[in-house]
């Protein structure tokens, strides 16, 4: 009876542990890399920054949080505009068109920033104090470009945004698929497709550099490291927040659930930022397709502002 008695203790304290094994291999690809493939979205109301109103608040009560969240969408909803006036033709669309989501992460955190702790973009350095102050006085002589050069990368139709990707009012939507040694990432808008090699493989040269730099990946125990590097300046809107082409990014995926990736990133830039810093966000899985977006096919947007500008040009 003893000895039935401990061969039972025995098969229970291994139950747990049998338990964590399913659920570890639950998430594997057919060669054994943690599997991460699916499609996904980084839709969130959590602003980047802390707001000021939550200075000494990481995280919300339930109340809190759902009164914010309450404010956000009012307040991105252009049906509250007054019609007709500037304003509601600059802000023509109403919720049903964004793709915002509707709630503050389930930890209700009111940052997407995790380090520094009072979750604010560490200070610019007086270059990129200035880089930022010439890119808003650009962006608001958009109107009167002397030419196509003059518009950003995102009017262009060439990225959306430098990496890493935030989310913005639509188009949150990524794929990942996987093989031996290689994972890409489709990111809906541009639709670009970004090739992570694994392993222990060296960055480009220095002097090759690519809208959205140049990726390795590895895996610590279930996550997948990408680090990437070689970003270019090339054109306005190519870099990550006032950034220079070197800033490096590392950038953490870890799946938590069937339908949750922890996304974590990095960035450090002594010639932008006086620290480097980090936030986190969820990848929620969508149960779809990401479908074409085709951003240059009868778009005329360029050609009209153009046309504009030449126009007022000869009123001058």
């Amino acid at each position: 009876m003893r000895a039935a008695i401990a061969t039972l203790f025995s098969f229970m304290a291994l139950v747990p542990l049998f338990a964590q094994g399913q659920v570890a291999n639950a998430w594997r690809t057919p060669w054994g890399d943690p599997d991460l493939q699916g499609t996904w979205s980084n839709q969130t109301l959590t602003p980047l920054e802390r707001p000021r109103q939550f200075a000494d608040r990481p995280v919300l009560t339930e109340a809190e949080a759902a009164a914010y969240e309450k404010q956000l969408v009012e307040a991105g909803n252009v049906d509250n505009r007054n019609p007709g006036t500037l304003q509601d033709v600059n802000l023509a669309y109403n919720q049903v068109w964004w793709d915002r989501g509707s709630k503050i992460v389930a930890d209700r955190r009111t940052s997407l920033i995790v380090d520094p702790p009072d979750g604010r973009i560490p200070p610019l350095t007086p270059a990129a104090q200035t880089r930022r102050d010439e890119d808003r006085k650009a962006s608001d002589s958009e109107k009167f470009a002397a030419s196509w050069l003059d518009f950003d990368v995102y009017s262009r139709c060439i990225i959306r945004s430098a990496l890493p990707r935030l989310s913005t009012g639509y188009n949150n939507n990524y794929e990942i698929v996987q093989a031996p040694g290689l994972v890409a990432i489709v990111q809906e808008q541009m639709h670009e497709t970004r090739m992570v090699p694994l392993g222990d493989s060296p960055h480009l040269p220095s002097t090759v550099r690519q809208w959205l730099g140049d990726s390795r990946g590895h895996w610590e125990g279930n996550t997948l490291v990408v680090e990437t590097t070689n970003f270019t300046d090339e054109a306005r809107g190519s870099t990550f927040q006032y950034a220079t082409k070197n800033m490096k990014l590392v950038e953490r995926f870890t799946r938590v659930s069937d339908r949750t990736i922890d996304y974590q990133f990095t960035v450090s830039d002594p010639g932008t930022w006086t620290r480097p810093w980090t936030a986190k966000l969820p990848w929620n899985r969508i149960d779809g397709l990401i479908y074409e977006y085709a951003c240059h096919e009868g778009n005329v947007g360029l050609e009209h502002m153009l046309s504009a500008a030449r126009a007022a040009d000869g009123n001058k």
